[in-house]
């Protein structure tokens, strides 16, 4: 991926609107056009990540801004859509199909739980397969199989809301207490209510073009992307529930994220910050191992050191993670690009990650789907 600049981020805030998936879409595609100083129809085409909308989801939204003649192809892959959509816009970019793509993701997701997806029938109709249930598992796992403790769990979401304050796309922007999180709600044991996210509604979106097309149209093309890894389960891979019944097995996260890192000619060290898949406190520990931050069993002591912390020698979801911003599935991951994009031009402002240029985005979805983007300046 050494020839695929991004041009251009738009971003709708993340939360709950009074108004449809069209409108929450075309705000972020318009203000990523915008951004990126295109037309329209200087897009050869555009890729749309979503879930929950109906058909021709995405002609619905871009024919808002104008009818442009171009491809609009829809993708779907849980909360990895968004991620998927940027691996298939870079792809054909570097395959010299296209010289520009713009890649959305926009989700109107429904409040409540998300069940159903992803699983057998036995596992949905026994309960198995609502997503705090499977989440609860992992965490009773990582408490069961390192010295990660509920106290850590609650850490997690003070630090990420801690960094939310200073992010005006986070559906929620203020800080708690450790003992705040302990006493909200419980929801799956070992989880409560504030460390668990939000399904919600929101819009991201980032333009990609040639690196040699983009410095021909004048464009700064000096952040692009670096690698990106895109994997589904197989035989020898392990997915929630139960984790450690199958120790010997490798996650998808952690072939992800190898792909990404090979392709970009670095290694983790080489990372500045990491927007990761916080969908309850309990997987961003885990995403700490699976994307290399540490070693498997030394998940809470990296948290406990404050390294993940703004500040910190790799900060983890500056942005407040979707523990703050709330997860709209098909947006998730490409808001992860927005913020790293934001942060390797240095205008994070108040969460600015000091002389951050390299970045690290992470997301994975039902179905047994992972993605991870290494943005580089």
């Amino acid at each position: 991926m050494k020839n695929v600049a991004i041009v251009g981020v738009g971003i709708h805030p993340f939360g709950r609107f009074d108004y449809g998936y069209r409108q929450i879409g075309e705000v972020a595609m318009r203000d990523c056009l915008a951004d990126a100083k295109l037309q329209p129809e200087d897009v050869d085409m555009v890729l749309v990540a979503n879930v929950g909308a109906e058909m021709a989801k995405g002609h619905n939204i871009v024919n808002r801004v104008r009818y442009i003649g171009k491809p609009i192809i829809n993708v779907e892959a849980a909360c990895a859509s968004g991620g998927s959509a940027l691996s298939l816009g870079a792809s054909l970019i570097e395959s010299g199909a296209v010289k520009t793509v713009l890649c959305l993701g926009v989700e109107k997701a429904p409040r409540g739980f998300i069940a159903g997806a992803g699983f057998e029938n036995w596992q949905i109709e026994s309960g198995l397969g609502v997503n705090p249930l499977y989440f609860s598992f992992q965490a009773q796992d990582l408490m069961r199989t390192t010295d990660a403790t509920l106290e850590d769990l609650a850490d997690v979401a003070v630090k990420n809301h801690g960094h939310s304050v200073h992010n005006p796309h986070a559906m929620y922007r203020r800080e708690f207490t450790r003992g705040e999180v302990l006493a909200s709600r419980p929801v799956c044991d070992p989880l409560t209510l504030l460390m668990l996210c939000t399904p919600n509604e929101g819009a991201a979106a980032v333009a990609l073009m040639d690196k040699d097309e983009a410095a021909k149209r004048g464009f700064d093309n000096s952040i692009r992307i670096g690698g990106i890894g895109l994997a589904s389960r197989a035989t020898d891979d392990w997915f929630v529930p139960a984790p450690s019944l199958q120790s010997e097995m490798t996650s998808i996260s952690a072939r992800a994220a190898d792909t990404a890192l090979e392709q970009a000619g670095m290694g983790v060290d080489d990372i500045d910050l990491v927007e990761c898949q916080d969908t309850d406190a309990a997987s961003e520990l885990i995403a700490y191992r699976d994307l290399g931050l540490c070693n498997k069993g030394e998940e809470a002591e990296l948290l406990r050191s404050g390294a993940t912390t703004l500040g910190g020698s790799i900060p983890v979801n500056v942005s407040g993670g979707l523990l703050s911003k709330g997860e709209p599935l098909g947006a998730s991951g490409l808001g992860q690009v927005h913020e790293l994009v934001t942060q390797l031009r240095g205008t994070a402002g108040p969460r600015q990650v000091k002389d951050a240029r390299v970045g690290m985005a992470h997301v994975m979805g039902a179905g047994h789907n992972a993605c991870v983007v290494v943005v580089q300046r």
